[in-house]
């Protein structure tokens, strides 16, 4: 048997272990696709200033990434694309969704949007402190 370190992402071999979790999980939870969803948001230039991109599984919307670019925060662009996600996560039957964010970045954007927070990590030097959010749309 040999152990090798990657310091790369190589799709072929992360689709192999996604594909290894998700037989394990339909053992335990029944066969379940899961289904990119992402909502962005362009200018007249066609260009991405903000964005929200996860997926859908087993009811649940686990959002990956929330971004709004400098120039247009403030303007409450991430809460319309929030809730334009959450709506089409609840179309797909989704019941809930799960979001973890570090301690600068939005903890309380998520709060304001309905998510509560259900866990943290401790922050220590270099690496600030973690916040895992949750809301159940039910």
């Amino acid at each position: 048997m040999n152990i090798e370190v990657l310091h790369s992402e190589e799709s072929k071999i992360v689709d192999q272990l996604v594909d290894g979790v998700r037989e394990f999980n339909f053992s335990h939870m029944g066969n379940e696709t899961s289904k990119p969803l992402t909502v962005i948001m362009r200018d007249s230039n066609n260009t991405i200033v903000a964005g929200i991109s996860g997926r859908t599984i087993y009811h649940k919307f686990l959002i990956n990434v929330v971004w709004v670019s400098d120039e247009y925060r403030g303007q409450r662009l991430g809460y319309q694309l929030m809730k334009l996600a959450e709506q089409e996560a609840k179309q797909q039957g989704c019941k809930a969704a799960q979001v973890d964010t570090l301690a600068f970045q939005a903890p309380n954007f998520y709060q304001k949007c309905g998510f509560e927070v259900i866990g943290t990590t401790p922050g220590f030097d270099g690496c600030p402190e973690q916040y895992f959010l949750f809301k159940r749309y039910e």
